[in-house]
């Protein structure tokens, strides 16, 4: 994908809230305005008021001066309310993007699998609903605060640029000193993150095993990496926004000061000296608000570079015409898959056809690429070369979110979500009960359902809740069911079941025949191959047998005796 298109997604969210923007924009053109209340009242105070002793005209100005400033209270109430609902926008228009650009890394690259993505997006958020964005609205009104300091003398007009040009000179020196050492800090606290979030995924092992200790001090270390970091960024940062406070403060100070020659030489009133000293303070605000909120605008930028090439490596996807409902027939076309992370194939040239309604076993030694091949025929993992077709079509052909609801699968570790049980047999779409009750039925698992606290309606965790290994296999085993998918893929779908629980899988597998349903078995266990059609040998990544489940187990027994030596008898 080109950049540009990438920019087209971060940039589009942006330009959703174009009009958001102009308001903000034109929200602080009053604001600006309204500022010059303050000097404006105080030079009208001490040239006309003091001087005319007129307390009339005190009362107007006064009265004046609180008017303006309630509405300028209002413009600047509004327009931070408009950044938040700018914020809340670009949330709508691009976090299901991020997650979905999210989502399919963790597919394609494991090693990466993180939620920093989110993370990062609601720095950005964060970063233009505060205050940091209001720095780079009211800094186009520098040359006007200035100007208008040059109608009161020419010396507080160059003042003023000596001034400001020292501050923009601390703000770049801010920028050059602590980048390096932010964006180091950010990718340490991704890494020390990363780290902390694999390690709560794996407790009950660290804890088990005693483990927690070692574990523990290897996040710590990433850690103080990322504070060792920060610290060095902030200790710089601190320097230059302090230095930048001080400065201001001195530039303000000093400036009553000059006014203060002038107005003994006749040159400028008592008023001008106050107000200019309080009209150069708001010239100088902005620049002093971009230095303090510097940090936050670095977070939101390497934020923006890692979601950048996060939107780089993912594309959106566009949706592909509609096809057909499958029917359960797959081909599989001299398949290779290369693992995501690894440089060698899983599978190389794997060729085989099944017709609707064929039960395949799919057996071999560790490491053969059994599992993989599953995740091929699911469109999980792409094929490097060859091709899954279902119904004709490539697998990679179909809208995922239309094929899905004709397909099932049971995969090795069991994955249920936070949620009720019947959440997670529905497959977190809309919940039908008749489906759910018929799926769980099929599964043999509603009796089991039903004795529980709150049966349908019990709540589940992720990796937690009231339920053996076995009750999550064959509630993992009633969402595969469910909706009456056409192609489904076991992947030890016995592994954690008791005798009942084989008992109730076997009596399944036989009411999918029935109904005509396509059928892939992985197991090492030969008590399900009874309940096959078919066998798929694999051996080293390639089919080594392929055929009729009887045949098949014949053969292997021939060439398990050919193979035993006369020494081994």
């Amino acid at each position: 994908m080109q950049p540009s298109k990438v920019a087209e997604d971060i940039a589009g969210a942006l330009k959703a809230s174009k009009q958001g923007f102009i308001a903000v924009g034109v929200f602080s053109f009053f604001v600006n305005i309204l500022m010059l209340t303050a000097p404006l009242y105080m030079l009208q105070v001490y040239d006309r008021v003091v001087a005319s002793r007129n307390l009339e005209t005190l009362f107007v100005l006064t009265i004046l001066m609180l008017f303006l400033f309630s509405v300028m209270g209002v413009l600047e109430w509004l327009r931070s309310r408009i950044l938040v609902r700018i914020g809340n926008q670009m949330d709508g228009y691009l976090s299901q993007r991020v997650y979905s650009a999210m989502f399919e890394m963790g597919i394609k690259k494991p090693e990466q699998r993180s939620a920093q993505p989110l993370s990062d997006f609601t720095s950005i958020r964060q970063f233009l609903t505060g205050n940091g964005p209001f720095a780079f609205f009211d800094a186009p009104w520098l040359p006007i605060y200035i100007a208008v300091l040059f109608l009161f003398h020419a010396a507080f007009g160059w003042f003023a640029i000596g001034a400001a040009l020292i501050l923009f000179t601390v703000a770049v020196l801010n920028e050059r000193m602590t980048k390096k050492q932010l964006g180091e800090a950010n990718g340490e606290n991704v890494r020390a993150q990363n780290l902390a979030a694999s390690n709560i995924k794996n407790a009950e092992v660290l804890h088990a095993m005693g483990m927690l200790p070692g574990i523990m001090q290897r996040w710590y270390q990433q850690h103080q990496k990322f504070l060792a970091k920060q610290t060095e960024a902030s200790d710089k940062a601190g320097i230059f926004s302090n230095l930048s406070k001080v400065l201001r403060m001195i530039f303000q100070s000093a400036i009553l000061g000059l006014g203060a020659y002038y107005v003994v030489i006749n040159e400028m009133s008592p008023g001008m000296m106050i107000a200019g000293s309080i009209l150069l303070g708001r010239a100088l605000a902005p620049m002093d608000l971009l230095i303090n909120s510097w940090a936050g605008f670095n977070n939101a930028r390497s934020a923006y570079g890692r979601l950048s090439e996060l939107l780089t490596a993912i594309p959106a996807q566009q949706r592909k015409m509609p096809l057909p409902s499958p029917q359960g027939q797959v081909d599989v076309e001299s398949l290779v898959v290369i693992p995501p992370g690894s440089q060698l194939p899983a599978l190389r040239g794997v060729q085989f056809r099944v017709q609707p309604g064929e039960h395949v076993g799919v057996v071999g030694p560790s490491a053969a690429g059994k599992s993989t091949l599953a995740r091929a025929l699911l469109g999980v993992w792409p094929a490097a070369n060859g091709a899954v077709r279902i119904d004709g079509a490539e697998v990679n052909h179909y809208n995922r979110d239309e094929l899905g609801p004709h397909i099932g699968y049971l995969p090795q570790d069991i994955e249920l979500f936070d949620g009720s049980i019947s959440d997670n047999i529905a497959r977190f779409g809309e919940v039908d009960s008749v489906k759910v009750v018929e799926a769980a039925k099929k599964a043999g698992v509603h009796d089991m359902i039903l004795h529980l606290p709150n049966a349908y309606d019990t709540v589940i965790g992720s990796t937690s809740g009231a339920l053996s290994g076995g009750q999550r296999q064959r509630i993992g085993l009633a969402r595969a069911l469910y909706g009456q998918p056409k192609v489904i893929v076991l992947d030890e779908p016995n592994s954690n079941l008791d005798d009942v629980g084989e008992q109730a899988l076997a009596l399944t597998l036989e009411q999918l025949r029935q109904e005509g349903v396509t059928v892939f078995v992985v197991s090492h266990r030969p008590s399900l191959l009874r309940h096959v059609d078919k066998l798929l040998v694999l051996k080293e990544g390639q089919v080594s047998d392929y055929g009729s489940r009887d045949d098949v187990m014949r053969r292997l027994a021939q060439q398990n005796s050919t193979s035993t030596t006369p020494a081994n008898r």
